[in-house]
């Protein structure tokens, strides 16, 4: 069961998503200061690809976003951030229920054992 593609995907994607939690936390932290570029978090591609093949187990990467940049350097935009944050959650949130399904399954079936 825990070696199983979908726990894969589903434990690879929580780990994916709480680190572009952290990220964008760190680059809201950083709207203000001069010459910080922000960083991405990307990890969805590789995960469908790693999922056809039938492996769920991925690692999420983190770049330095190439957006333009403010006169002070900067390329932090908080409305993306914000919006960012706010579809990176629901996705987490999503994810910890599909988890949930899965856990509830297994003690189901121990029940029933």
């Amino acid at each position: 069961m825990f070696d199983s593609v979908s726990f894969g995907a589903l434990n690879s994607a929580l780990d994916g998503l709480a680190l572009r939690q952290r990220v964008i936390a760190h680059n809201i932290a950083n709207v203000q200061t001069p010459g910080f570029h922000a960083s991405r978090v990307s990890f969805e591609d590789e995960l469908t690809s790693a999922v056809r093949v039938g492996n769920g187990a991925v690692s999420a990467t983190q770049a330095t976003s190439l957006e333009p940049t403010r006169l002070d350097g900067n390329n932090v935009n908080l409305d993306s951030e914000t919006l960012l944050n706010i579809d990176t959650n629901l996705r987490y949130q999503l994810a910890t229920q599909a988890m949930d399904g899965q856990f509830s399954s297994i003690r189901t079936a121990m029940r029933t054992s």
